[in-house]
């Protein structure tokens, strides 16, 4: 191993990713350090803040070989960090010129393109990181989760929470029976993504900017002019390149209860908006949105109803708070029969049961489930690949996070119907007008 080139190298653990075999930290390098041979050619496509975080994350103990955004004077001076980076506009161009030079990609772009741009590399065999949601459907998420089996690459989503020591807290906590059965999550983001007031604006149309590639931006959604109010950064607020509040925080404010109660998939979901006729819901997102989903009973726990609560919309006031104390602006309550925990986002930060009395009585279990070294979800990511490993949150766990926050943004559009769904087939059982939301067909001349 120690005279094994790197390509050789990373061949192995690939190989190896499928039947999750370890490679002791002996054989990479002391404690640490990463050894040459494992050190990763990483390429970023999409230099937004969340691209540009992640390839940073990465930058130290890899190579960043490649820079790809379709916008060619987007973060110029993020740029100027990674001289020895190739730059690109067109992914495609950057494939075929540098294909055999790159390991592992960072995918940041708008959620729309993500499942497509994730896909092009799995096929390659190229591991991948993609930026929360994992992708814009229902059915890309199973076609991404399918592929990287297949494929065995290492995969990651971009909710950097699941990789804190409070989320792991949290779930053993929950497993201690610090506040006994679980029935009741309410879930909150404080965000607004509506492109709601900017609607005019985009109707219009405007020139396409010298710097930008119009086409390739917007990939496989349906054609339509360019318009400011789309990018560079409100394109979350607008259905067919974004997944609105929902969308953007439930990976992160969702994960913990996700994995501490083993959700799994929704029977049923039902949204409530205000002010948000149904002639604008196939381009636009409410300002505020209250989604309720109906989990079933799973092991020994009973069933769980999740409120989900975005922008404009506020979660109840629980009555046992102490009244010094606001319930989180985005995070998540729940509801036990023996007390309640609130956290905050991002990795259930500021993690406590209320009221404090309750806190200061609980003896806290030991710890059952392993850290992730300084909470690195991007250096986890990059350890999974080297070890030959899974990664913390990788897509047959990401997949069906991200499948509860599409379940409801398909709620949204069909606002004040329960929609009942069979995860199994695929399908609503009680509304075939919700159907066609599973997989909507992509423009002309794209595919996964």
């Amino acid at each position: 191993m120690i005279n094994m080139s790197r390509r050789g190298f990373l061949k192995a653990a690939g190989a190896t990713a499928g039947a999750v075999t370890v490679v002791p930290s002996h054989v990479l390098g002391r404690e640490g350090q990463t050894p040459p041979s494992g050190r990763l050619n990483i390429a970023c496509i999409g230099l937004g803040w969340p691209g540009c975080k992640d390839t940073d994350a990465l930058a130290g103990d890899n190579s960043i070989v490649a820079l790809c955004d379709v916008d060619s004077t987007r973060a110029p001076d993020f740029r100027k960090k990674y001289p020895n980076a190739k730059q690109y506009q067109d992914y495609r161009r950057m494939w075929d010129e540098m294909e055999k030079d790159i390991d592992a990609v960072i995918v940041a772009t708008p959620d729309h393109t993500h499942a497509v741009l994730a896909m092009e590399a799995i096929k390659r065999g190229k591991h991948v990181y993609c930026e929360k949601p994992l992708a814009h459907s229902i059915h890309e998420v199973r076609e991404l989760m399918k592929a990287a089996k297949e494929h065995k690459v290492v995969t990651q989503l971009g909710n950097q929470g699941h990789s804190s020591n409070e989320t792991r807290m949290f779930c053993e906590w929950l497993w201690d029976g610090a506040i006994g059965n679980v029935h009741t999550v309410h879930a909150r983001a404080q965000s607004v993504n509506t492109g709601l007031n900017r609607l005019a604006e985009a109707r219009k149309g405007a020139p396409v900017p010298e710097n930008l590639n119009w086409d390739l931006w917007l990939g496989p959604a349906q054609p339509r002019p360019y318009s400011p109010a789309y990018l560079p950064e409100s394109w979350r607020g607008w259905v067919p390149f974004g997944d609105g509040t929902l969308g953007d925080w439930a990976c992160h404010v969702l994960g913990p209860v996700f994995w501490g109660l083993d959700l799994g998939a929704p029977s049923a979901v039902t949204a409530e908006v205000k002010d948000y006729p149904p002639d604008v819901r196939a381009d636009v997102y409410p300002a505020g949105d209250i989604v309720t989903f109906e989990f079933p009973a799973k092991g020994k726990r009973g069933p769980i109803t999740l409120k989900w609560h975005s922008g404009t919309e506020q979660m109840p006031r629980p009555a046992d708070l102490e009244p010094d104390r606001q319930p989180v602006d985005t995070g998540a309550i729940v509801y036990g029969d023996k007390g309640t925990i609130m956290y905050g986002s991002h990795g259930a930060g500021g993690l406590r049961i209320f009221p404090e009395e309750k806190m200061k009585a609980y003896k806290r279990p030991e710890p059952t489930l392993p850290r992730v070294p300084h909470g690195g979800h991007e250096q986890d990511w990059a350890r999974a690949i080297r070890e030959g490993t899974k990664a913390c949150s990788d897509f047959s766990l990401g997949g069906p996070l991200t499948e509860i926050s599409l379940l409801g943004v398909i709620a949204l559009r069909l606002a004040g119907t329960r929609l009942e769904w069979d995860a199994t087939k695929l399908q609503f059982t009680n509304c075939a007008a919700a159907n066609p939301f599973i997989n909507p067909p992509y423009r002309e001349g794209w595919a996964l």
